[in-house]
């Protein structure tokens, strides 16, 4: 059973998108990140390992034409030391 614990979606510029992730990326570095919006927060610990799934979509919307989404999911179980593999981006 899925549970969305926090959800934010909002248009911004790649310059904005582009700090957001380096500041995320940071934060997966540090070990550490608190979510906020409102009055909703979520407290997250990131463990040495995670799983990283990175999608590119492509839908047809019958107004606006085609549609393009990257998805980057990271996935962990609180205490899990997890593995490494292999996707490299260039």
């Amino acid at each position: 059973m899925e549970k969305i614990l926090f959800k934010s979606e909002e248009k911004k510029s790649s310059l904005e998108i582009a700090t957001m992730l380096r500041n995320i990326a940071d934060k997966i570095e540090q070990g550490h990140m608190v979510l906020r919006q409102d009055e909703n927060e979520v407290s997250l610990d990131f463990p040495d390992h995670m799983t990283l799934e990175i999608k590119v979509e492509e839908e047809i919307k019958r107004t606006k034409g085609t549609q393009l989404k990257l998805e980057i999911e990271l996935e962990w179980y609180p205490g899990d030391k997890g593995h490494k593999t292999g996707v490299t981006i260039e």
